[in-house]
């Protein structure tokens, strides 16, 4: 089994050799898309099912819309439409014939023009409001509070896997209420279930902020965000939630009547996490030999490693590791017992550990004999071993103490990550030489946020919700400012 590239000697190189290594995507023969690998897959269901389950708990319920949208649906709310007309793959025809000039091969058939082009959707906002308009006619109909899982295109020139491919997986939210303030407290709410989700489930610390005006979601008045820090001192956006205002209710002429009778466009809200978490539960727990998860995404939490010189030993250590597997499986923990006699105990422990999975036993006929199993944490590579009696006990806190130091880890390197500046220079000098989240004060103007940028590569990432208003003066002009905003490259 190839050894990885060491994360100091290059960070990218890593990444990429871990997510094919570790069986859990590769790259298609559709350019700049990817294939997920099964046991990549098992972790994103992982994903998907927490998820889905905090949405259904909120009150909210799956639907579908279609994958084509009328150029003209897409154009109707101007702002989102520019927004991502560079990314949108367009369908125009609908037919291929036999090429005269070139047997065996296929071409468009020039009469199977479509009368209008259909955008493959890189957001499903124009298609839903224009669903919507049909739903809504009363504020008996409201709130609507609608989730879609799907995928979505957008025609990246620069892919990488899970953080940025040209069709990507993701889930989102399309909510419509009666009031600003409705639909204000659903973005927030959602926010928060985001901020939840990332920081007890994948053990991933994050910040809670606002984007700035250039920053926002296309066609939104506000868009809120969670934002984590990767191992390598880079920024991963790792969700949205937008407060839509009625932007898209008048593109749409959505309208719904009062208790008095009286008609107002409805207020509305739009939220999303895609395939990227999967990036982002790489780059912020993984090391050098492999993945590490934490036990509540992992496929496999537990793996047993049977160790044996011949046939009696095999079954003697099979019979109890069966034992053990079903007492274990009984705490709702899953096992798997690899019995394959095609691979060493050596490359099947490599293995795991690339995988990353949280608890590996090693059991042989020896240790049976004194009526205990080796049991190694992959978190930190601790081994000890543990009498059969208390195994499941034992095994039961240790992968709440692994999930626990996982997310320290996580923590302790957010903060070591974030820098207080107060001038230009010491400024330039963290984002060149540490990286991380840079505290500075900010002008508020797009014009210092894109020189800024400019100069640095530098981005505001968010305006944080929890930090204290402080007044003091941009790091760029001296212009007076309010509050401290975080910046840093980013993926």
């Amino acid at each position: 089994m190839a050894k990885l590239t060491k994360r100091k000697e290059d960070y990218s190189k890593w990444y990429n050799e871990l997510v094919i290594n570790a069986d859990l995507a590769e790259n298609s023969g559709v350019r700049g898309s990817m294939v997920i690998k099964p046991y990549g897959y098992a972790i994103w269901e992982k994903i998907q099912q927490e998820l889905d389950r905090k949405f259904k708990d909120t009150g909210h319920q799956n639907a579908y819309f279609p994958l084509f949208v009328p150029k003209s649906l897409f154009e109707a709310e101007e702002k989102n439409a520019e927004g991502f007309a560079k990314e949108c793959a367009v369908v125009t025809h609908y037919r291929l014939e036999a090429d005269p000039d070139n047997k065996g091969k296929l071409r468009v058939d020039p009469k199977a023009k479509l009368e209008e082009e259909l955008v493959v959707r890189p957001t499903s906002e124009a298609i839903i409001w224009n669903t919507y308009k049909n739903w809504i006619q009363s504020y008996r109909d409201l709130p609507i509070l609608v989730n879609q899982w799907a995928n979505v295109v957008r025609w990246e020139m620069r892919t990488r896997l899970f953080l940025r491919t040209a069709e990507f997986l993701w889930q989102e939210g399309h909510t419509a209420h009666a009031t600003k303030n409705e639909a204000i407290e659903e973005a927030e709410l959602m926010l928060n279930v985001y901020a939840d989700f990332a920081e007890n489930f994948m053990k991933i610390p994050v910040v809670r902020g606002l984007k700035t005006e250039s920053e926002r979601f296309a066609g939104a008045e506000e868009t809120y965000c969670i934002e984590a820090m990767m191992q390598d001192g880079k920024a991963l956006q790792a969700g949205t939630s937008h407060f839509l205002g009625q932007n898209f209710a008048k593109a749409f002429d959505v309208k719904y009547a009062t208790a008095n009778g009286d008609l107002e466009y409805v207020w509305a809200t739009s939220w999303g996490v895609s395939t990227r978490l999967m990036g982002a539960l790489i780059m912020t727990h993984s090391d050098d030999q492999g993945l590490v998860l934490p036990s509540t995404l992992a496929p496999i939490q537990v793996v047993i490693v049977p160790v044996y010189f011949n046939d009696e030993q095999r079954n003697l250590v099979a019979q109890k590791a069966h034992q053990l597997k079903s007492e274990l499986m009984s705490k709702g923990i899953s096992v798997k017992f690899d019995d394959r006699d095609t691979f060493k105990p050596g490359w099947k422990f490599n293995e795991y550990e690339l995988k990353g999975v949280p608890v590996r036993i090693a059991m042989g006929p020896r240790d049976l004999e004194k009526n205990q199993i080796e049991v190694a944490r992959r978190d930190t590579g601790d081994k000890n071993f543990i009498s059969l009696e208390k195994s499941v006990e034992h095994i039961l806190s240790l992968l709440q103490e692994i999930d626990e130091n996982i997310y320290q880890k996580a923590k302790d390197n957010k903060q070591e990550l974030t820098t207080k500046v107060d001038t230009w220079d010491d400024f330039q000098n963290v984002i060149e030489n540490k990286g991380g989240f840079v505290s500075a004060h900010w002008d508020g103007t797009t014009e210092t946020e894109e020189k800024i940028q400019e100069l640095t590569k530098a981005t505001i990432r968010c305006i944080p919700l929890e930090a204290e208003k402080e007044e003091g003066k941009c790091i760029f002009t001296g212009k007076p400012s309010q509050q401290r905003v975080l910046f840093a490259k980013a993926y």
